[in-house]
């Protein structure tokens, strides 16, 4: 008998939307995702597909009278987030939940040292643990994450950008949480410091046992790092399943194929790549059918017409008509 698996956190129908002055932005439509405790997903697709709108929903940091979570269920550790009030979800931020965010220019206070931006995460969350205790707590992690806990009194124009994101880090884990939420953590960052950051994320991960949602442009970083992954269309999850199984190339939805297809062959001297054709799906409009059918070379009317369901084998999943009759992918 197969085992139940242990899931961390299961989103269900998430919708998202922002409320500005000029239209409604639908940024997240009907959003699922099981993680399970322990595992690294990617959350893959182009820029405004809602993947950083959902981790900010996760920890619900919308914009305030804009962001709006229109419906849906976030259960972490089977309590549905949404329903929690404000001074429940404080204990939660950092402490349980952490997130890199996608810039540490901007996610690192100028004023203060990195020590001192480190040690605020143990004030707030640890009041009990001493000073010692936690300057102690503070040296290790800068160690863990490679350096010299001699810098902790340097501001964060003293480093690199590669090594403020080391900082950066170190803060999302300086309490150990069991999910982090990792907003394109390598964006802007050289191949060489990338595999580092890759790297340490990977050892942290494994010495916490921390599940991560890894949100991410490149497919590469994803097999590098995650165990499975979902690929994030107009706010929508159309395929997801293990890493080995999606990266086969064997049978995926179109989408996964076009991003696949963008990426060059090293053994295939082709002049041109292969570019999805069309633009990413207008946020202000719902569609009625198929949210990629605009731009599907396979699209036919009851694409348009009729939303797909999720067909799942096994593991895999692939919102596509194309997978109705296929019991196996």
């Amino acid at each position: 008998m197969e085992k139940e698996k242990d899931y961390l956190l299961q989103i269900s129908d998430l919708t998202v939307q922002y409320n500005t002055d000029d239209a409604v932005v639908h940024s997240v439509n009907n959003f699922n995702l099981n993680l399970v405790r322990g595992e690294a997903r990617g959350l893959v697709g182009e820029t405004g597909a809602g993947k950083t709108t959902t981790a900010l929903s996760i920890l619900r940091l919308l914009p305030a009278k804009v962001g709006e979570i229109v419906k849906g269920s976030i259960n972490y550790n089977g309590e549905d987030l949404l329903t929690l009030p404000e001074a429940e979800m404080l204990p939660l931020r950092g402490k349980k939940i952490s997130m890199i965010f996608q810039d540490p220019m901007t996610s690192l206070n100028p004023t203060h040292t990195v020590g001192a931006q480190i040690h605020e995460v143990l004030d707030l969350h640890f009041p009990e643990m001493s000073r010692a205790e936690k300057d102690k707590r503070v040296d290790e992690m800068m160690t863990l994450v490679g350096i010299p806990p001699e810098r902790k009194d340097s501001y964060p124009h003293e480093f690199s950008g590669g090594m403020k994101q080391r900082i950066v880090i170190a803060m999302a884990l300086v309490a150990e949480p069991e999910l982090l939420l990792a907003d394109e953590p390598t964006t802007a960052l050289d191949v060489t410091i990338q595999a580092q950051i890759l790297e340490l994320m990977k050892q942290l991960k494994e010495k916490f046992n921390t599940s991560v949602l890894l949100i991410t442009h490149d497919l590469g970083v994803v097999a590098q790092f995650c165990d499975s992954v979902s690929v994030v269309y107009a706010g929508q999850v159309v395929e997801f399943g293990p890493v080995e199984e999606v990266f086969k190339r064997k049978e995926n939805h179109p989408y996964t194929a076009g991003l696949f297809n963008c990426i060059p062959d090293l053994n295939d001297q082709q002049p041109r790549l292969h570019p999805i054709p069309g633009r990413m799906a207008n946020p202000r409009v719902l569609h009625e059918g198929c949210c990629f059918a605009d731009r599907c070379e396979y699209a036919c009317d009851r694409c348009r017409k009729e939303k797909p369901a999720m067909h799942v084998s096994g593991e895999h999943g692939i919102m596509c008509h194309r997978y109705e009759d296929k019991e196996v992918f």
